[in-house]
């Protein structure tokens, strides 16, 4: 069994900060990737920043210089710093990892349950 336990969202008003938080755990051999992911109403699913089992990163056009991912491998967590929060950034957002199991020889995608990140104008 593998979670991804997210924390942080809430809601802010334009121009604020918030801290996202995720955290693999269970029977984990190792974790390659790791990001966020958000779905606002009515729109499909993007990407909003991943960070590659090497540490490499990458953001959506949207994000970049506003928002920072970082990585504590030990702890198999993932942390999403937004600044200058925008009313644009209001969505549900979804943490997201490729995890390898214990007995397993493949890697699985992984997502969490979602947690919700509202900005007032």
């Amino acid at each position: 069994q593998v979670q991804l336990v997210e924390s942080g969202g809430g809601l802010v008003q334009a121009g604020g900060s918030l801290r996202l938080s995720c955290a693999a755990s269970g029977s984990i051999f190792s974790v390659n990737s790791m990001g966020w992911y958000r779905q606002a109403p009515g729109k499909e699913r993007e990407l909003v920043a991943g960070i590659a089992s090497g540490g490499s990163t990458n953001y959506a056009d949207s994000v970049k210089g506003r928002f920072t991912l970082s990585r504590d491998y030990g702890k198999n967590t993932v942390f999403l710093q937004m600044n200058s929060l925008i009313p644009e950034d209001t969505a549900v957002y979804y943490c997201n990892a490729a995890i390898r199991r214990y007995g397993s020889t493949w890697y699985t995608n992984y997502w969490g349950q979602g947690t919700q990140v509202t900005v007032s104008s």
